[in-house]
């Protein structure tokens, strides 16, 4: 064994423990020192002990094997394009990619928690193969929060004079929005044109350039249905936790606001430290609307908060310590 192939070990097992102690340092502080996570561990200690309560639960943790279940799937199914990989080995690189974000600005760690799995595939590519995955979940959250928007502005909104014009003027908005951004996901290829004409010292990323014409668009289509069906997993989710924790909101009105929240967290630029807080102050900003506007019984703002940071550690904190597992099966570095 050469003393470059020595060195490369040592450095593989340097990143991946570093990796997992920060993750792991990352969800103590998280939870037990930024944020009042005993409050929720007291709310749900005292709701564990219904029936009901257990049932309801646990189909919240088995839409969570799904949520990821279905991301396992869209990425398996692009990065198929320059490597097969097993169902297997793609979970083990999704759950390592979520290790690996949970202390990442926007979870931009994800991309490399993923594709430092691939054995002979370029990095690269499959770094901007995952982006087009992310792209496309982007896409779902923002055409379902523009159409959560429009039954929002009808019913919490005071259009004042014509109420009619403004909300017609809305919908047309929403509507051209969807369409060019539908229209852009689907002609995804028009990048590699522009890839292909970067002048000076770009030019050495005309070949990563290709990826984004080797998706026909059924093949984005597929994408894209992938998308929309772990979206309605992990909204699903959200509103059996607000029921399980007591918060008392129609399903409709539950969906409407639920979208927007979606929304403004995949447009607010967040960092790890922050992330959980965000969360929270714009459910409790959403949801406490519905009681404003309805007159109805108080908010409870601590099943609010319950039901957000529960949610957050299902998702999230639950997969990043099963990842930390798998962690110590990434290829930081190649023997080539």
């Amino acid at each position: 064994m050469s003393n470059k192939t020595k060195l490369h070990k040592i450095y593989n097992l340097t990143i991946k423990i570093a990796v997992v102690i920060v993750a792991f340092h990352f969800i103590y502080r998280r939870l037990f020192v930024k944020e009042n996570f005993i409050d929720t561990f007291i709310s749900f200690e005292n709701k564990f002990r219904e029936s009901s309560f257990i049932k309801l639960y646990i189909l919240v943790l088995l839409l969570m094997v799904i949520n990821w279940s279905l991301e396992t799937i869209k990425w398996k199914y692009l990065i198929r394009k320059i490597e097969n990989v097993s169902f297997l080995k793609a979970l083990v690189a999704v759950l390592s990619g979520i290790t690996v974000s949970i202390f990442t600005p926007n979870r931009i760690g994800e991309y490399a928690g993923r594709v430092f799995i691939l054995e002979k595939a370029d990095r690269w590519e499959g770094a901007l193969i995952t982006m087009l995955g992310s792209i496309s979940q982007l896409l779902v959250t923002t055409i379902a929060g523009s159409v959560g928007f429009i039954f929002f502005a009808y019913e919490y909104i005071d259009l004042q004079n014509n109420p009619q014009y403004y909300l017609y003027g809305l919908i047309m908005l929403v509507v051209i929005l969807i369409t060019v951004l539908l229209l852009f996901f689907f002609n995804v290829s028009v990048l590699t044109v522009f890839i292909n004409k970067l002048p000076g010292k770009l030019k050495k990323l005309r070949s990563y350039g290709r990826i984004f014409s080797i998706y026909t668009k059924k093949e984005l289509l597929n994408v894209i249905l992938i998308s929309t069906f772990r979206y309605m997993v992990f909204i699903t989710q959200f509103y059996l936790l607000l029921k399980l924790f007591g918060v008392k909101i129609p399903y409709y009105e539950a969906m409407v606001l639920i979208s927007l929240i979606y929304l403004v967290m995949a447009a607010i630029p967040t960092i790890a430290l922050t992330e959980l807080g965000i969360r929270c102050s714009v459910a409790l900003y959403f949801i406490g609307l519905y009681f404003t506007t309805n007159n109805a019984a108080a908010q409870n703002d601590i099943a609010v908060l319950s039901s957000t940071t529960m949610l957050w550690i299902i998702n999230l904190v639950i997969p990043a310590m099963i990842g930390a597992i798998f962690v110590f099966r990434l290829k930081f570095f190649r023997k080539d």
